[in-house]
């Protein structure tokens, strides 16, 4: 099964948004979660079980879920108000001309469960020695939702490709990037890898 970032999403009974970034377990290597942005000028993004995976293609992802099963998952992105001694309105005593309506402190974290992370399509790869490209896609068992393959975009506008990096080959993923355990001369040396990206 191949879990293209950026893809359509569609629930049971219709499109429902895009592919934004999939949760990752780590030490099991599998795909928990796919984070789903709304369409709408607004849409937020929610948190969908990979359990919900009905089957993909190469530019659509088909949940088994209904659209409104959809609204009801947990949003991805978390938002809480910090409580604070500040009056919501102040005026300048000096003044007396009111000030600008105040806002309590606001902090928003994404939703992703503990000992998971986070990957979005254009996460920075980086091999042993350097950035070597960005993260296009993942390739998965549908069985079991085990991770086998990243793909990776290479190279610069002029000269791209795809390669295939085999999950065991991943390090880590810390700051942002996913760190492999292989050089860049090994990741030059993989085989070009043809992508049907359809309209994308």
């Amino acid at each position: 099964m191949d879990i293209p970032l950026g893809a359509n999403v569609e629930c049971s009974d219709g499109p429902v948004g895009t592919l934004t970034n999939i949760i990752l377990n780590p030490a099991t290597e599998t795909v928990t979660h796919l984070v789903v942005k709304e369409h709408g000028f607004v849409g937020s993004e929610r948190l969908v079980s990979e359990d919900f995976v009905k089957e993909t293609t190469q530019d659509t992802i088909f949940l088994s879920i209904s659209k409104e099963e959809f609204q009801s998952l947990e949003d991805f992105v978390q938002t809480e108000f910090l409580p604070s001694d500040i009056p919501a309105f102040m005026t300048d005593g000096y003044l007396a001309w009111p000030m600008q309506e105040w806002v309590p402190p606001i902090l928003q974290h994404e939703a992703v469960p503990p000992g998971e992370f986070s990957v979005r399509k254009g996460a920075k790869v980086c091999a042993l020695d350097g950035h070597v490209g960005r993260v296009d896609e993942f390739l998965v068992e549908k069985e079991n939702g085990h991770i086998t393959h990243l793909i990776l975009r290479e190279g610069h506008l002029w000269d791209k490709k795809d390669v295939s990096i085999p999950v065991d080959q991943i390090d880590r993923y810390e700051d942002k990037c996913v760190y492999l355990k292989m050089d860049k001369k090994s990741v030059e040396e993989l085989p070009d890898i043809h992508i049907d990206r359809g309209k994308k």
